[in-house]
């Protein structure tokens, strides 16, 4: 892995390395000390720069005892190379996979589009129960997953920006019957005051809009280049190009231009919450 600005897969594999040293009980100074490095080359390739071969990353994971399985995984992050990141989780459900947690964990300002369901860290337990029980998932992982799902909404707390743009189509969908829908509603009245939350609603009578391609997230960071995250039935993909994601913006512009500002949004919230009294 080649020296260069930090990305999706660097940080990635620098988040597992960071443990790996971590369980050690170690300083990275004096891990540095024992490898025979510069601190500044562990600084490196923690902060995914890269800046080591493979053979000294290997020889970093043996001394740190990393189990093998993890240990394949971190070269394998560590070989691969290009402007996006494909990741396919064993269980087949992308919500839990780790670096999806990590860039929203460390992203300080997530602009959200939903075309067909509530944007996922803004759902309730229930529905998320619902949505997770209709894919293609085994009935004993639900509660897990259901659980890792209700987790990530944790970030949700000031400090940081949050844009949710979602289509009128997602209000208007009972996903687990009328009791479900109508708390979930709630919820997103609840949510949508609170000062670092913008929830705008892009009205059906608009027709066709720039959005119409799929759902999608951008994430941003202090020190970092931002990250678009797009989620399928079985992989997840992470780009962090210039191009795809000055495409990306420019879609979040355009959803921008057309939706209703956050009061008309909540007006909308408020009507179809009234007609299920």
């Amino acid at each position: 892995m080649p020296k260069r600005s930090s990305s999706v897969v660097g940080r990635e594999f620098g988040n597992g390395v960071r443990a790996a040293i971590e369980s050690t009980g170690l300083t990275q100074r004096r891990l540095a000390e024992l490898l025979g490095w510069q601190e500044a080359k562990l600084s490196d390739m923690l902060s995914g720069k890269g800046g080591v071969t493979e053979l000294e990353v290997a020889t970093l994971l043996a001394y740190c005892r990393v189990p093998l399985v993890e240990r394949e995984r971190l070269l394998a992050l560590f070989r691969e190379s290009g402007s996006f990141y494909v990741q396919i989780p064993e269980d087949g459900v992308p919500d839990q996979v780790r670096t999806l947690i990590n860039q929203e964990r460390d992203a300080d300002q997530i602009d959200c589009w939903s075309m067909s369901l509530v944007p996922g860290l803004l759902q309730i337990p229930e529905y998320i129960t619902v949505v997770t029980e209709s894919a293609p998932v085994e009935a004993e992982d639900v509660p897990p997953l259901v659980a890792a799902r209700v987790a990530r909404a944790e970030i949700l707390e000031p400090g940081r920006t949050f844009n949710f743009y979602m289509h009128e189509q997602a209000l208007l969908l009972p996903v687990g019957g009328e009791e479900v829908w109508r708390e979930q509603l709630a919820h997103l009245l609840r949510m949508s005051v609170r000062k670092y939350i913008s929830l705008r609603i892009i009205p059906r009578s608009i027709g066709m809009h720039a959005g119409t391609s799929g759902d999608f997230r951008v994430m941003k960071f202090p020190k970092f280049p931002p990250v678009v995250y797009i989620e399928s039935v079985r992989c997840c993909l992470f780009f962090d190009d210039k191009e795809t994601v000055d495409t990306y913006e420019a879609i979040l512009k355009r959803l921008a231009a057309v939706a209703l500002d956050e009061e008309q949004s909540r007006a909308v919230i408020n009507s179809i919450l009234e007609g299920l009294q």
